[in-house]
C-alpha cells in the first residue's frame, strides 16, 4: 500500500516509496524521482492527516510553473484547446459583417460594462490654505491598490503551490432520469487520474420549462434534491470509497432556478479548508428575468484560491447568435457573491484579487483566481452549412468542418462573447440532438429536423493561465435524454498562504511606504500636455502615449478628475488609461489617450454638434493640477451620416467642410437633393455588378479587412476602386447600410399587425407609401440591387431568405419598443418586417 500519507489523491503511477510529501495530486512518474513507478494496487488511499494542509512537512516557496511543466510532461497529452485566433486590430471594422455566420450585431462583452473609472467624488475634495487640494478617500484607494499591486508582485514569497484536480460535468437531462447509473459519466476518468478532489455537475431542464414550473418553480426543489441525492450516491458508492468515510465526497453548496441546478461536492479531507462559500442565481428568459434561461453560480475559496462555477442555459434555436451572446453578457454582469468585507480583505493581502481598496464586500465572475463556464449554451453550426450536411458529417464523426463553423468558435474569435476564455478542442461527436433512449441523431418524420450541435460545453478563465492544465473533454453516452453529458477534468494549481510570510512581506511593502511618505509637496513632470492627434478616421483608435515621472521627494500619488459641473472625466469618444496610480521618486509611468471615432462620434461631428477638442485634468493629491490638451481633426466619411445629407453633394464627402458656416459658403444647401440616391451607393453596388454576382458564397464569405478600410477611404475621397475582392465590396455595403446615421427604415414603419397572404400586397403598398421620398429611392434601389442578385442564385448559393434577413439588417431600425408591452412585440415586428422584404424580393413587379 502506498505510504505517502500527504498525498489527497494518488492516480494510477504514484510509487509505492514515494518520498515526495509535498504533492496532492500524484502523478505518474514523480514519486520517487525516477520516473519509473510502478502503478500500486490501491488507486484509493488517502492520507490519514485529514483536515491538515499536506504540504506543511516540506517549506517550498514559489516556482508553480515549473513543477506543474515537470508533471505534465510525465502524463498523457491532454487535449488541445480551441484555436482562436487573437483579436488585435485598430481598426474596428475589421470584424466581418458576414450575414452567412451571424447578423452584425452590437458586440457584446464577457466581462462587467466598464465605468468611468472615478474612484473617488470631488465633494470630498479639500482645499488647503496655499491652495492646494487633497481627496482623503482618493489617496486611500490609490495608496491600497498600490500595496496591492507590491503584496501581488511578491506573492511567490508567501505562498506554496500544489496540485488539485476538479472534474465539471454538465447534462441537460429534458426533464427525464430515474435510476440510470451515472458512473460512466461522474467516474469514467477516475481509473486513469484518480478521483477528484473536487465535483461540479450542473444540470439544465431537470424540470419541464412550461409556463407553471417557470413562474412557481413547484417542482424544481424537488428534482434538484433528487439529482443530488443520485450524485452523492455515485462518488460514495462502495466501490468507490471502499467504505472509508475519508475517502467520500461531502455537499458544499446547491443552488437551482427552476430547471438549472449546480453542485458542488468536495473530498471530505478538503473541507475545513474551505471558506467563504457564496451562491447566486440570474434569470434572462422570460421579460429578461424568468428562469427558463439564466444562470446559477457558486464560489468558494479553496485553501487559498478562489474558484467560481457557473452553470448556464443561454437562448435556443439556431438563428439567435445574438440572443445567446446577450444573455451570457446578462449574466456574468449581474453575477454577484456577497461574501463580507473580510472575505474581500483577506483575499486582497493575499495577492488574488484586484479591488481598489477595502471596504467592499462582494465579487463578481472574472474576480476569482479560476472561474469555470458551463451548461447548455445552445451555440450551433452554422446556417450556412445545411442541415442534413450536419447531420451527414456528424454520423460520419468527420468533425473539422463543423467545428470551423461552429457558433461559439466563430463568435469568439470575433470577440464578441467569452473573451479572454478558454475551451478545450471539440475532439467528440455533437451532443445534440439525439432520439432519447437511443444514440441516434433525431431523424424521425414526425419530428422537427434539427442540425446536432455543440450546445453543451465548458470553459475557463484563470487570472494566470499556466495554473490551469485540462486534462480531456470528452461526453458520456447516457442516452436518456436528447443532449450527450459532457465532462471534462482539470489539473489546477491550488495556492496555500504562508500567514507568518504574508505577515513579514506586507510589513516590508508598508516600510517601504512609509520611508517616502512625508508632508512635503509631490511633484511631477509630464513629457508633454498637448495631444494632436492629427487626422482621425472612422472607425479608427488612435492612441498617444504621456510620460509622466515623479520628480519629487516623496509619492506622488494621481488621478484625473472631471471638469467643473461635470461627471465625466473626459469626452466619450476619448478614454484614458490607467485614471490614476502612484509613483514612488525617480519612478515613471505612462498614460494613453487614445481618441475612438465610432457611428455616434462620426454623427455628432457631421452635424457639427461635436468637434474633436477636449480637455483632461490630471490631479496631484496634495498638489496641484496639470490640464492637457486633446485635440484632432476628423476625416470626414460618408459611413455615419444619413441619406438625406449625402444626396446633397456630388463632390467626395472629404472635401465637404464640417463647419457649417464653410459648408454654407461653398454648397447651396437650399436647393433641391442633387442626386436620387447617394453616389457612394450608387458606386459600391455599381462596383459589385462588375465583379459578378455569380460569385459563390456572395454575402456569405468575410472580406479583407484592409481592403474594407481602403475601399471605405474610395468612397470618401473619391478614388477609383482598387481590384479589391466581390467579397470585401459586398462586406463594405453591408457596413455602410448599416452604419447610417438613421436607418432606411425607421420602427415607425414596422407593421403593428400580423402580416399573411391576405394582406402582405396592402400592407408592401401602404409601406412605400409612408417613406420619404429619399429613402424610398434607397430602398427601391436597394431592393432592385437584391432582386438581381437572386438571379445569380445557381452561382452565388443565396436564397431569398437569406438576403431578406441581410436587409432587415441593413435597412431596418434596431430601436427597442416602448415599455415591456414595446419590447415584447419588438422581434414580431421585426419578423412581420421580414415576410415584407421577402415579398419584396419574390414579387413580380415593386
Amino acid at each position: 500500500m502506498d505510504n505517502n500519507n500527504n498525498n489527497w489523491m494518488n492516480p494510477p503511477g504514484g510509487s509505492n516509496n514515494a518520498t515526495n510529501n509535498n504533492q496532492w495530486a500524484a502523478r505518474p512518474g514523480n514519486g520517487n524521482g525516477n520516473g519509473n513507478d510502478q502503478a500500486p494496487t490501491n488507486n484509493n488511499y488517502v492520507p490519514n492527516n485529514y483536515g491538515h494542509p499536506p504540504h506543511m512537512m516540506n517549506q517550498n516557496y514559489g516556482a508553480p510553473q515549473q513543477q506543474q511543466q515537470q508533471q505534465q510532461q510525465q502524463q498523457q497529452q491532454p487535449p488541445q484547446r480551441q484555436q482562436i485566433p487573437p483579436r488585435t486590430v485598430s481598426n474596428m471594422s475589421s470584424t466581418s459583417l458576414s450575414s452567412a455566420a451571424a447578423p452584425p450585431t452590437t458586440p457584446t462583452t464577457s466581462q462587467k460594462a466598464p465605468t468611468d473609472p472615478i474612484i473617488a467624488d470631488r465633494a470630498g475634495d479639500e482645499e488647503t490654505e496655499d491652495g492646494r487640494i487633497r481627496n482623503k478617500e482618493a489617496a486611500s484607494k490609490i495608496r491600497d491598490a498600490w500595496i496591492y499591486k507590491q503584496i501581488r508582485a511578491r506573492q511567490d514569497e508567501f505562498t506554496k503551490y500544489q496540485q488539485g484536480r476538479i472534474f465539471v460535468g454538465t447534462w441537460n437531462v429534458n426533464a427525464k432520469g430515474k435510476d440510470e447509473n451515472l458512473s460512466s459519466w461522474l467516474c469514467a476518468d477516475w481509473h486513469q487520474y484518480g478521483p477528484p478532489d473536487i465535483v461540479v455537475v450542473g444540470f439544465q431542464e431537470m424540470v419541464d420549462l412550461n409556463a407553471v414550473n417557470v413562474a412557481v418553480e413547484n417542482k424544481s426543489q424537488q428534482r434538484s434534491q433528487f439529482w443530488v441525492d443520485r450524485i452523492r450516491s455515485t462518488l460514495n458508492s462502495r466501490e468507490n470509497t471502499m467504505g472509508d468515510p475519508m475517502r467520500a465526497y461531502t455537499q458544499i453548496a446547491v443552488k437551482y432556478l427552476v430547471g438549472l441546478l449546480v453542485c458542488v461536492f468536495v473530498k471530505a479531507p478538503h473541507k475545513p479548508r474551505l471558506k467563504y462559500v457564496g451562491t447566486d442565481s440570474v434569470g434572462v428568459g422570460v421579460m429578461g428575468v424568468m428562469g427558463n434561461k439564466g444562470g446559477v453560480s457558486i464560489r468558494l475559496q479553496f485553501y487559498d484560491t478562489t474558484l467560481c462555477f457557473v452553470c448556464t442555459h443561454l437562448a435556443a434555436h439556431r438563428e439567435n447568435v445574438a440572443g445567446r451572446n446577450a444573455d451570457f453578457a446578462n449574466v456574468f454582469s449581474k453575477t454577484s457573491f456577497e461574501i463580507g468585507e473580510e472575505a474581500v480583505s483577506e483575499v486582497i493581502r493575499s495577492g488574488s484579487l484586484n479591488k481598489l481598496s477595502a471596504g467592499t464586500s462582494s465579487v463578481g465572475i472574472s474576480e476569482h483566481d479560476i472561474s469555470f463556464w458551463f451548461g447548455d449554451l445552445n451555440y450551433r453550426v452554422d446556417e450556412s452549412i445545411p442541415t442534413e450536411r450536419v447531420l451527414e458529417l456528424s454520423k460520419a464523426n468527420q468533425l473539422s468542418e463543423l467545428v470551423e463553423q461552429d457558433q461559439l468558435n466563430v463568435e469568439r474569435a470575433q470577440g464578441r462573447v467569452f473573451q479572454d476564455w478558454e475551451e478545450g478542442q471539440l475532439t467528440f461527436k455533437p451532443t445534440y440532438k439525439y432520439q432519447p433512449g437511443t444514440d441516434l441523431y433525431e431523424e424521425r418524420p414526425d419530428k422537427k429536423l434539427r442540425a446536432p450541435a455543440w450546445c453543451d460545453r465548458v470553459l475557463w478563465l484563470a487570472q494566470e493561465p499556466g495554473h490551469v492544465s485540462q486534462l480531456n473533454y470528452v461526453r458520456s453516452e447516457i442516452n436518456i435524454s436528447d443532449h450527450k453529458p459532457v465532462m471534462s477534468t482539470f489539473l489546477v494549481t491550488i495556492k496555500d498562504v504562508v500567514l507568518s510570510r504574508r505577515m513579514q512581506v506586507h510589513k516590508e511593502v508598508i516600510r517601504l511606504l512609509d520611508t517616502f511618505e512625508n508632508n512635503s509637496l509631490p511633484m511631477v513632470s509630464l513629457d508633454r500636455i498637448k495631444l494632436d492627434f492629427g487626422e482621425v478616421r472612422y472607425d479608427q483608435r488612435v492612441t498617444l502615449p504621456i510620460i509622466i515621472t515623479n520628480t519629487g521627494k516623496v509619492v506622488a500619488p494621481f488621478r484625473l478628475v472631471p471638469k467643473l459641473e461635470e461627471e465625466a472625466l473626459c469626452k466619450p469618444w476619448v478614454t484614458v488609461s490607467p485614471a490614476y496610480g502612484m509613483l514612488i521618486p525617480g519612478e515613471q509611468t505612462e498614460i494613453e489617450v487614445t481618441i475612438t471615432i465610432n457611428n455616434a462620434t462620426a454623427h455628432a461631428l457631421n452635424t457639427s454638434r461635436e468637434v474633436l477638442e477636449d480637455s483632461l485634468i490630471l490631479r496631484l493629491e496634495n498638489g496641484r493640477d496639470y490640464y492637457i490638451s486633446v485635440s484632432g481633426k476628423y476625416a470626414r466619411s460618408c459611413f455615419g451620416m444619413s441619406v438625406d445629407d449625402l444626396v446633397l453633394y456630388t463632390d467626395p464627402i472629404r472635401v465637404v467642410p464640417l463647419d457649417p458656416i464653410l459648408r454654407a459658403e461653398k454648397y447651396d444647401l437650399n436647393t433641391k437633393a442633387a442626386m436620387c440616391v447617394p453616389k457612394e451607393l450608387w458606386r459600391i453596388i455599381d462596383a459589385i455588378y462588375e465583379r459578378g454576382l455569380d460569385e459563390r458564397d456572395l454575402f456569405s464569405t468575410p472580406g479583407n479587412p484592409d481592403e474594407v478600410y481602403q475601399i471605405r477611404e474610395c468612397l470618401d475621397t473619391g478614388a477609383p476602386f482598387g481590384n479589391f475582392s466581390v467579397h470585401s465590396m459586398t462586406e463594405a455595403l453591408q457596413s455602410f447600410l448599416s452604419n447610417l446615421s438613421s436607418p432606411v427604415v425607421p420602427s415607425s414603419l414596422f407593421p403593428t399587425l400580423d402580416i399573411d397572404a391576405q394582406n402582405i400586397q396592402s400592407f408592401a403598398r401602404k409601406f412605400l407609401e409612408d417613406m420619404p421620398p429619399i429613402q424610398y429611392n434607397v430602398f427601391i434601389y436597394t431592393i432592385s440591387f437584391f432582386r438581381e442578385v437572386l438571379l445569380h442564385r445557381q452561382g452565388n448559393r443565396l436564397s431569398p431568405a437569406k438576403i431578406a434577413r441581410i436587409c432587415c439588417t441593413c435597412l431596418v431600425s434596431s430601436a427597442q419598443g416602448n415599455g415591456e408591452e414595446g419590447a415584447e412585440s419588438l422581434p414580431k415586428r421585426r419578423g412581420n418586417m421580414q415576410q415584407i422584404m421577402l415579398h419584396f424580393l419574390e414579387t413580380n413587379s415593386i
